[in-house]
């Protein structure tokens, strides 16, 4: 799952500011404060990097503009800039936990519905006008790469009172940080999207029992 965006008139040397605005915008949000990882790409994905570091989880990380900064010394028409950055979401736990029977509530019971915040990394890319033929056009001038949409359906667990109440607060979170994001980096246009081409709205709408 992806969230597009796009800016007027932007130019090459305003993209730090960009990527700096959107990556803040997750400490507020669910997300942490500091970046994970930075990778600079040349000409397309297929080229092998020309820049990577590694900082850390957590506190071993770099604050948003710093990581920023280090990334875009390299600073070309045809380079995307990649940042990975924690978010945590509600999500099920499945693995078999000995004794877990024991400490969970009646009505709980096995290895699913134990539901758990999981840290997962996005990963938040600015692209320079160039890379791969102008592939901001269709994808934005920055593109975040939530992964799967999974916490926001859970399609696999039994869809009661509890998991719908997290399953509508994943949601909320994600709604909640993409108009953050969007005002905070004067975004005009934002995209939420997937490869699949389906709409979240439409299958959460369904999965909840929202749906016409």
């Amino acid at each position: 799952m992806y969230l597009s965006l796009w800016y007027p008139n932007l130019r090459l040397a305003a993209l730090a500011d960009k990527l700096v605005a959107v990556l803040s915008a997750f400490s507020s949000h669910g997300g942490e404060a500091r970046v994970h990882a930075a990778t600079v790409w040349p000409i397309a994905w297929s080229e092998s990097p020309v820049f990577q570091r590694v900082y850390g989880r957590g506190e071993r990380g770099v604050e948003p503009r710093h990581a920023v900064e280090d990334a875009l010394e390299l600073l070309h028409d045809d380079y995307a800039y990649e940042f990975q950055i924690g978010w945590n979401l509600w999500e099920v736990e499945t693995t078999e936990v000995p004794g877990a029977n024991a400490l969970r509530p009646a009505g709980n019971q096995g290895s699913s519905g134990h539901w758990v915040r999981a840290l997962r990394l996005v990963r938040v890319t600015g692209f320079g006008p160039l890379f791969e033929d102008g592939t901001y056009e269709q994808e934005g001038h920055v593109r975040i790469d939530f992964g799967t949409d999974a916490p926001f359906l859970e399609e696999e667990a039994e869809l009661n009172s509890l998991a719908a109440r997290h399953i509508e607060e994943n949601v909320r979170q994600l709604v909640e940080l993409t108009r953050a994001i969007e005002k905070e980096s004067g975004a005009t246009a934002r995209l939420l999207w997937s490869e699949t081409g389906e709409s979240l709205a439409q299958r959460l709408a369904a999965r909840l029992g929202t749906g016409n």
